[in-house]
């Protein structure tokens, strides 16, 4: 589980395709890292659980006779190592738990939590040592150990990508800011980002993963943009959620270098429907606002009839006016939705609203709670929620 978990660390692409999207493979990655957590306590309760038992006298240590002598000398190396393996791999143990539970925490801040994740490579690596030495020798010419070796190098060289600072590298392009709008009445900045030609372009729908302080290291943003491949500009809306993310009018200005890596993400509006259903709550309209400005430029929804519920707590009034003008050029009927003024959006607002919802597919982007609660009410009333459900899970820990 560990293996695999730094495997997709890397954020490879082949699993985007079959897991719907990088979100889809980061919560996989997390759950590896839940997992290995587990057995890894449970690994370390099942070896020392005997020795507290003996200390403890409620069981008698065994009798040991003489080892029989090894004739492997690649065996007999490994056995010179075991107490080593076994000092690093506690350690390393004690490590795992502290760091894996840092990442649990949300109240850690995120560049806290983005320094300390990185020491997950080193301490693999000591894992992984532990792992080689300890494992049975007669393992190593089984189809077990077969499997056991491709993971521990392929997360093995995972690890060193890492501690490198190299993952997505090859999928890094420079650009600099060149404008910069506030919408207080969201706590909102709008960054356009003008990129060099390495960019290969993107899809509505897409995130990218923003760095403008090396320090702080990449941000993940939705993509608010479509492409134009003669202005090369990217728009990305940023709301205040965090400690970095609230300073960020503070900290940028035009003319001021960047650094975006992408495009990721597979929700990108397409299927085979005739009408879909948009719901962005809050920020999460910013993957509408791209989509909404791709069809603009391609002349308005014209095949498809496209609703679009936006919700917000928050109101500003030069914003709402932009998604007013997005969705009438892009052929969208806008349902807005204040909270104070309309109350929430519900699976029962949302289908007398849209009659033919039932041949409609959903695309949520906001509040994951919310979202889960739209696809069960929407499930409970017969919409096949596995194929014609997408929700983006915008949650990078």
């Amino acid at each position: 589980m560990m293996s695999a978990a730094m495997i997709l660390s890397l954020r490879p692409r082949w699993p985007e395709r079959w897991l719907d999207g990088l979100d889809k493979v980061y919560r996989m990655h997390k759950w590896l890292g839940i997992g290995g957590l587990v057995l890894a306590v449970s690994h370390w309760l099942w070896v020392e659980g005997p020795k507290w038992a003996v200390g403890w006298g409620l069981a008698a240590a065994p009798q040991r006779g003489p080892r029989a002598p090894i004739e492997n000398p690649v065996a007999a190396f490994f056995t010179d190592y075991r107490g080593t393996a076994e000092g690093v791999g506690e350690w390393a143990f004690y490590a795992t738990v502290a760091l894996i539970v840092v990442a649990l925490v949300r109240w850690v801040p995120y560049g806290i939590f983005r320094r300390l994740h990185r020491l997950i490579a080193p301490v693999y690596l000591a894992l992984a040592f532990h792992s080689v030495i300890l494992t049975d020798f007669s393992y190593w010419t089984q189809p077990v150990g077969v499997v056991l070796a491709v993971l521990l190098v392929m997360g093995s060289y995972a690890a060193v990508i890492s501690i490198l600072g190299r993952i997505g590298a090859g999928r890094r392009v420079s650009g600099r800011i060149t404008g910069l709008t506030p919408f207080p009445g969201v706590h909102s900045l709008e960054k356009l980002i003008t990129l060099d030609e390495a960019w290969p372009g993107h899809l509505p729908g897409q995130f990218a993963f923003v760095t403008s302080d090396p320090r702080e290291g990449a941000h993940p943003y939705t993509i608010a943009s479509a492409w134009d491949p003669a202005s090369r500009r990217i728009k990305f809306v940023a709301k205040a959620l965090g400690d970095y993310t609230a300073q960020l009018g503070a900290r940028l200005e035009i003319g001021q270098p960047v650094t975006v890596e992408g495009p990721y993400g597979c929700f990108t509006f397409d299927d085979d429907c005739r009408v879909q259903i948009w719901i962005g709550g809050g920020i999460g309209i910013t993957p509408f606002i791209g989509a909404m400005e791709a069809l603009a430029s391609q002349g308005g929804a014209t095949e498809k009839s496209i609703h679009l519920f936006h919700t917000t707590a928050e109101v500003d009034e030069m914003a709402l006016a932009r998604v007013r003008a997005d969705a009438d050029a892009a052929g969208v009927i806008l349902h807005l939705m204040i909270d104070a003024d309309d109350g929430q959006l519900t699976g029962d607002r949302v289908r007398a609203t849209v009659p033919d919802w039932h041949k409609a597919s959903v695309w949520f982007c906001g509040p994951e709670g919310f979202g889960a609660a739209i696809r069960k009410d929407m499930a409970s009333h017969g919409l096949p929620v596995m194929q014609r459900f997408h929700q983006e899970l915008f949650q990078m820990r």
